[in-house]
């Protein structure tokens, strides 16, 4: 019998983490997290994580498992939210995933095609040759090997652009290739998708306001807490949106006025691609976060099935 999961997922700043604690509450639930940032410790303010009170709340798992120099992809994530999905199944609680990575949200609904795992001398070639001549180099390289992931991965996302050539030198075709052939079909539970919705500004107002909160909670002092315990800018998660506009502004690339725009904006533009990756989706069920009874009717519908 494959567990049943109820996933809600939507854009940044649509109101996700307040619905999630008032469902989980309603339905029994247990929460797996579902946000790549949100995995990091130390790393509170800029990830928008629950705060300890909500997660007293209800139990949350896969939040704060790995400090922000480890490394974590989503064959990783994969297997740890599978352990966590089957553990809350196993307590005869139900499982509500929540969060906006879309990737994880793929892998977790769909699997992951078997990639040869990692060769870390291998690894360690390419990262040395990131920081030797750049990163556009390294994704300049991917282009010739396989355009197609090229296109889809961002020269920033170094360690998905490293792993994309890794897959390649092991075994000879390109990564998009061996996904194809996977097709992502594989589907190991019974899931109902809920993504969340506002209006466009109604959206981007509360973008602009949680980056107002974030700075007057102590976002500046978070980034130099971290930088101060020996995490580097040149981290991925320290790479990630608000980390690395904090980093610009400690730098003195910009003032505070300037960071706090300069976030606003790439953050609405995170908001827009992500609204566009799920309108993609087939197996999405759009709901206004005002509608909680109706998502809260789909859930029974679903659950009672």
């Amino acid at each position: 019998m494959k567990p049943k999961i109820i996933i809600l997922t939507g854009p940044t700043g649509v109101g996700k983490t307040a619905l999630s604690l008032s469902l989980a509450q309603k339905f029994n639930a247990e929460i797996v997290n579902a946000d790549s940032m949100q995995i990091y410790r130390y790393m509170d303010i800029g990830t928008a994580k629950p705060s300890p009170e909500e997660r007293k709340i209800v139990p949350h798992h896969l939040i704060d498992i790995k400090n922000p120099d480890e490394d974590y992809d989503v064959a990783q994530y994969r297997k740890d939210a599978d352990k966590a999905i089957r553990n809350i199944f196993n307590k005869g609680k139900n499982v509500l995933v929540v969060g906006g990575t879309m990737l994880y949200l793929k892998i977790l609904t769909h699997g992951i095609f078997p990639a040869p795992p990692s060769d870390k001398f291998l690894r360690q070639q390419l990262k040395n040759l990131a920081e030797k001549k750049g990163r556009k180099y390294l994704h300049d390289l991917l282009k010739k090997i396989d355009l197609e992931a090229a296109n889809r991965i961002q020269p920033s996302d170094i360690i998905r652009v490293i792993r994309a050539i890794e897959v390649y030198k092991l075994t000879g075709k390109p990564i998009s290739w061996h996904q194809k052939q996977h097709r992502f079909s594989e589907k190991p539970y019974d899931y109902l998708k809920i993504c969340l919705y506002r209006p466009r500004e109604e959206l981007y107002q509360r973008i602009e306001k949680r980056v107002e909160e974030m700075f007057a909670q102590g976002l500046v002092e978070e980034v130099e807490n971290l930088l101060k315990m020996g995490y580097t800018a040149k981290l991925k998660p320290m790479q990630a949106i608000g980390y690395r506009h904090v980093i610009a502004y400690l730098q003195g690339k910009y003032d505070l006025e300037e960071t706090k725009r300069l976030l606003k904006r790439d953050t609405r533009r995170y908001a827009k691609r992500q609204l566009s990756w799920f309108r993609q989706e087939k197996d999405i069920e759009w709901y206004s976060v005002e509608e909680e009874k109706r998502i809260e009717n789909a859930i029974v519908r679903f659950l009672e099935k």
